[in-house]
């Protein structure tokens, strides 16, 4: 018997994905609501990561089975949705991406990857620091159009948005959906939960992982759609500049890696930075024709300026089922709390195989609490 009731905590690229996910799993008798405070259609701030992303698909897994796993299958996800005809293709813009290194050898490259070369000589000469280098097929995700690809596909599955903010998770195990909206009070109580609350993990109640921290990232946000490729450099010195595409002609140019920062708006000196190490990166921003390009060329092509808190976690994503148990007017009833968050940097990159890995979990801490009922009733 499918479940009844799936509450998703969080309306990320995480939280959408993984709604999704379960929807198409139990594709009958079962509801999938999301809960979350912010969502793609609020104004854009620093409390909701989603939408600050560049985003591509370029792993970092550096070496990690289990991550390398998850992100490989989402690369195979992402690229049919992004197929030529897709109904999902607008979302997405199929590129070549360069990668320049300052390390004398990649020690993890992306073999996998489509057409996938490591770079040489006059490649790598190309960019002064550079001693090491890989190019390859990916695509890059236009996220306000992704996002809405995402929330819309999930509406026509039947599921439904409850914008609010759960202060702990027993407020929606035991007091519903009601508690938020009135249009919602008869509905039952949720049978299982998922957390995808990114950085709210640190304080929802009932998880409040210590674990997790902010990684804060500012970028700019180019008009520039001549600009076709993508790039990306990690030189010894400086921090990690890319140089990401989008379909609609924007591209984003970034960025920066600061643990432990919220501060919640662009410092002028660091855009600075940005616009000067992507410049360097990519003269390319410079309009075609431009005479002696310089970073001031690029300036006046800047159409606003970001930043986000990426959801990082020591120890990497947390994947793991808690059950809740006392369950106020519920009996004996225990239900499931399934943990998914602290995707850090790789979201989107890695977002259809957490979402598998989720999926999983819940499913199978659905049919142990239908086997422990099915026990107790014998």
């Amino acid at each position: 018997m499918s479940p009844k009731e799936i509450c998703v905590l969080g309306a990320g690229v995480v939280g959408l994905t993984t709604a999704i996910r379960v929807q198409e799993a139990y594709p009958t008798g079962t509801r999938v609501t999301i809960v979350a405070a912010e969502l793609h259609t609020d104004p854009m701030s620093i409390r909701y990561t989603s939408l600050w992303a560049g985003a591509n698909h370029m792993s970092f897994a550096d070496g990690d089975a289990t991550q390398t796993k998850l992100d490989k299958e989402t690369f195979d996800v992402l690229w049919e949705m992004s197929a030529p005809g897709s109904e999902s293709e607008e979302c997405f813009l199929r590129i070549t991406h360069r990668t320049y290194s300052s390390k004398e050898a990649l020690p993890h490259p992306l073999t996998w990857m489509p057409d996938h070369r490591i770079l040489k000589g006059a490649d790598l000469d190309a960019l002064p620091g550079s001693l090491s280098g890989e190019e390859y097929s990916t695509l890059t995700i236009d996220t306000p159009k992704y996002l809405a690809y995402l929330s819309n596909r999930f509406r026509r599955n039947g599921g439904t948005f409850i914008k609010a903010r759960v202060h702990h998770v027993r407020d929606i195990i035991e007091g519903g959906y009601g508690l938020y909206t009135p249009d919602l009070v008869d509905r039952p109580h949720p049978s299982a939960v998922i957390v995808c609350a990114g950085l709210g993990a640190r304080s929802l109640g009932g998880v409040e992982d210590q674990a997790m921290y902010p990684v804060r990232g500012q970028t700019l946000v180019i008009r520039a759609p001549w600009v076709k490729f993508g790039r990306s450099m990690e030189l010894a010195g400086t921090s990690p500049t890319y140089i990401i595409p989008r379909r609609n002609g924007d591209i984003v140019v970034g960025g920066t890696m600061h643990a432990n920062d919220y501060y919640p708006v662009p410092r002028p000196e660091i855009s600075e930075d940005i616009l000067r190490r992507g410049f360097e990166l990519a003269p390319e921003l410079a309009p075609p024709g431009t005479e002696n390009p310089t970073i001031d060329s690029v300036r006046p092509l800047i159409r606003y300026e970001g930043c986000g808190l990426r959801p990082a976690r020591k120890g990497g994503i947390r994947f793991e089922v808690e059950w809740v148990t006392e369950i106020a007017g519920r009996g004996d009833e225990k239900v499931p709390l399934v943990h998914q968050y602290g995707h850090a940097s790789y979201g989107y990159q890695s977002s259809c195989g957490s979402s598998t890995i989720a999926l999983e979990l819940l499913s199978e801490a659905l049919d142990l609490r239908k086997s422990l009922a099915s026990a107790e009733g014998a």
